[in-house]
């Protein structure tokens, strides 16, 4: 394998003063986007006039697939990648994580781009925080790490929805992912916005980003011929023009090429790797072989097991692919975590909701650790690397604080009045489609419908995707896509129906994207009549949601609190802040919010057993936390050092 280096090609003057020119006037177009005040910040950062002196010099022919090599400039180039999301991590470990991919042999980071975070109301964007896309890859490069990005719009990743907005869902007849004009006005609103910000972070601007995907596994889905044309072009339109690539699993290879976009290729095993080498040789001729996903493990189901890959087993591929003459990006290196609710689901056979933790048995933890896996790609690519690696930096300190007994207690019922006045409805109105977030319906988290009935009967409906029932405020059951039918007892004049339902996580992959609407869907039934004036609540348990809870609206914990309720206490936390684990026993699901941040739900069915929490958080003294328990409550919250996920995958 030949090492790469970029040697310097010097140019004519007269070409140099063109180059000038021409980079003056698009620059300047795309140096100066329209922000709003949340990412005004990220804006200023980008001076055009510190990126010329490098790509004038030195960048002319950015990333090529010339043959069967990659070139970079004139110089042969190996793509020896790793995935990381920048939101799935804290932002103050994003240097952390990127410093261990460095240290492992890696020279390309691989990320995602989350529509649905980045536009959570049409026209209004976030790239703050831990959403600042541009912070992220100014830091690989500052590291000395390329990029390809993977802007989507669809990402899959398991994200809800695959990272599209639920406010696409208000739209009755939308057909994500096609030329339907309700999504392709959209999207092009979108990329106007998100291609201002990656235009100047490209190669040849001086910028790190080599490579730019086109769309996700769209052979896969393919239900609109001229749906990748058009997403290609709506790339170029707004001027990328590093390489472009696709990316597809072994169902999807066949129908996912585009012409004049380099095909690659995702897998988890060597019987793979020929299949679909041979399979891209024929369909594009002699072109850089890559394997964009290699699995390094997978991600989690609640209720199934945790799944891990033996790293001896990982080491073997990793090394037969590059035998093989392919680049390759390991997906993941690092997965981070589904914070807040935006795991997304399977529903093949089933309907399966994606655990909090994106541990994913990748090469580092969830938490940033190293695995055997770590050490093993480490001592590989330093063998073929040439030259000496970085050491690794050390590992960030974990700790067990004291066990927290939550003090203070709100029941759901009597949150209810210190609400926003319920929305009324003659009939059920789905999550998407509430008039809430300025009309832009509501994304994540619980709805509660209620409703008069007076007799009993069979009640039966659409719940999406998890229902709890109540009369008055008893537990009697929960519908969801196995149950469709519950009893209602005998009741006695006027009573209350409540349904709380939670949506568990949109479905990311598949061809039933389009259905991923949450909440009732359609009419609720009791013996086959509709029930009508229905008064509903948003509960999406953003900080403004908690902001209406002044401590003057708890109560002291009664001896047997009744759930669903939200339980009050503080983490007590020494002089150094270190990154934890919260245990659960004895609850049996829910949510979890540490000074505002929500780290995610927990359920007792498993394989998840902790939910991270990561020592930025948290502060000197005591620590807010809030628990919102759906069914039975326990006495503490307990923390530990390390995580739980179904069997110890550090040793494999």
């Amino acid at each position: 394998m030949a090492k790469w280096s970029l040697r310097r090609r010097p140019g004519r003057a007269l070409g140099l003063l063109l180059l000038v020119i021409l980079s003056f006037l698009v620059l300047r177009r795309y140096l100066c986007p329209k922000v709003d005040s949340r990412d005004h910040e990220g804006a200023l950062r980008l001076n055009w006039s510190t990126l010329i002196p490098s790509w004038l010099q030195h960048r002319h022919l950015g990333l090529q697939a010339k043959g069967s090599n990659f070139m970079l400039e004139d110089s042969t180039f190996w793509i020896f990648g790793g995935s990381i999301h920048y939101f799935r991590v804290p932002k103050e470990y994003w240097r952390d994580r990127l410093l261990k991919m460095k240290a492992c042999g890696l020279n390309t980071l691989t990320t995602y781009v989350p529509w649905n975070l980045h536009e959570p109301e049409r026209g209004k964007f976030d790239f703050s925080g831990n959403l600042d896309l541009e912070a992220f890859v100014l830091l690989a490069a500052k590291i000395g790490l390329w990029v390809i990005l993977r802007p989507g719009p669809y990402i899959c990743s398991e994200v809800d929805l695959g990272g599209l907005p639920s406010w696409l869902l208000q739209d009755p007849g939308m057909k994500l992912r096609t030329t339907y004009k309700g999504f392709t006005e959209a999207v092009d609103l979108y990329f106007d916005h998100l291609m201002s910000r990656v235009v100047p972070l490209q190669y040849k601007h001086g910028g790190p980003i080599i490579a730019v995907q086109v769309e996700n596994e769209y052979g896969s889905y393919n239900k609109d011929p001229a749906y990748m044309p058009y997403v290609k072009k709506a790339l170029e339109d707004r001027g990328i023009i590093e390489l472009l690539l696709t990316s597809d699993n072994k169902d999807g290879l066949q129908k996912g090429v585009v012409q004049g976009v380099l095909a690659t290729i995702n897998l988890q095993s060597q019987q793979e790797l020929k299949l679909l080498s041979n399979f891209l040789l024929s369909v594009q001729g002699v072109q850089p072989k890559m394997v964009m996903e290699y699995w390094t493990g997978w991600f989690d189901s609640w209720g199934g097991p945790h799944n891990i890959l033996d790293s001896s087993e990982v080491l073997e591929t990793v090394s037969a692919i590059i035998k093989a003459g392919s680049s390759i990006n390991l997906y993941m290196f690092h997965g981070g975590t589904n914070f807040g609710f935006i795991n997304g689901a399977m529903h093949f056979h089933e309907y399966n909701a994606d655990v909090t933790s994106y541990d994913y048995d990748a090469v580092l933890t969830e938490a940033g650790d190293y695995t055997a896996k770590y050490t093993k790609l480490r001592d590989f690519f330093g063998s073929i690397s040439g030259t000496p690696l970085p050491p690794p930096p050390d590992l960030l300190p974990k700790m067990s604080y004291e066990p927290m007994m939550p003090s203070f207690y709100l029941s759901l019922w009597d949150a209810l009045i210190y609400l926003d006045d319920p929305i009324k409805s003659e009939k059920p109105i789905n999550m998407e489609n509430l008039p809430v977030n300025n009309g832009n319906g509501q994304a994540f988290g619980y709805i509660l419908y209620e409703t008069t009935i007076f007799s009993s009967g069979i009640l039966s409906g659409l719940v999406r995707d998890r229902g709890q029932v109540f009369v008055n405020t008893v537990s009697i059951g929960f519908l969801d896509y196995k149950t469709t039918k519950i009893t209602i007892p005998l009741t006695q004049g006027y009573t209350t129906l409540r349904i709380l339902v939670e949506n568990c996580g949109r479905v990311n992959y598949g061809n039933n994207i389009d259905d991923q609407r949450k909440g009732l869907i359609g009419n609720l039934y009791l013996d086959n009549s509709p029930l009508k004036n229905f008064r509903i609540y948003s509960l999406d348990m953003t900080k403004q949601f908690f902001q209406r809870f002044n401590i003057d609206k708890w109560s002291i914990i009664p001896q047997t609190p009744a759930a669903p309720a939200f339980f009050l206490g503080g983490l007590s936390v020494g002089l150094y802040p270190s990154d934890t684990f919260l245990k659960l026993e004895g609850w049996a699901k829910g949510v979890v919010f540490v000074n505002g941040q929500n780290l995610g739900r927990y359920w007792n069915i498993g394989p998840q057993e902790t939910l991270y929490l990561p020592g930025v958080w948290l502060e000197k003294g005591l620590n807010q936390v809030i628990i919102f328990e759906e069914i039975l409550a326990g006495s503490t919250v307990q923390s530990t050092d390390s995580p739980y996920l179904g069997r110890n995958h550090y040793v494999n």
